[in-house]
């Protein structure tokens, strides 16, 4: 990346860990960092992914949508319209038929399940946290996440 100050074999293994699922804390201690350094590190990586996902091609084929809520307390009223929940969704367009498909859900599913271990998210960064959860889902494999971000990340760094 851009004038980093981390040595590439520290960059490689943070990648790494990034790409595992660990946090930035704990990565932070098993490269050698300072915790905010990893932290930005992987708000980085995760403003590269978003990037690149956004300059891809999109709406090819058939398109799942629908809605969601992230965050809020699990006291009181839940679902729609709960206090402190973030909705996610795309509204209804006239040229798409609803149906209800179970892709998108388990799509959902995986975010908040991926989302829950960083206990709170700042909302200024959410969609950066949801675009890795779009990259994480649409590229499944590990080994070619990691090649992907190498790639990207070096191509960032030009």
């Amino acid at each position: 990346m851009r004038k980093s100050r981390l040595s590439k074999p520290k960059q490689n293994r943070l990648m790494a860990y990034f790409v595992a699922g660990t946090t930035a804390r704990c990565a932070a201690e098993l490269v050698g960092v300072n915790r905010n350094t990893a932290a930005y590190y992987f708000h980085r990586l995760r403003i590269i992914i978003s990037q690149k996902i956004d300059d891809q091609d999109i709406f090819e084929g058939e398109i799942e949508v629908d809605e969601s809520y992230f965050g809020g307390r699990r006291k009181g009223k839940r679902g729609r319209g709960a206090g402190g929940k973030v909705p996610v969704f795309v509204s209804d367009v006239s040229e798409f038929k609803h149906y209800h498909i179970n892709g998108i859900e388990n799509f959902w599913s995986q975010a908040k399940r991926q989302l829950r271990k960083f206990n709170g998210i700042p909302e200024a960064h959410f969609n950066l946290f949801l675009k890795e959860c779009e990259w994480r889902f649409n590229n499944p494999r590990p080994k070619l996440q990691l090649t992907q971000l190498r790639q990207w990340a070096t191509e960032n760094s030009t």
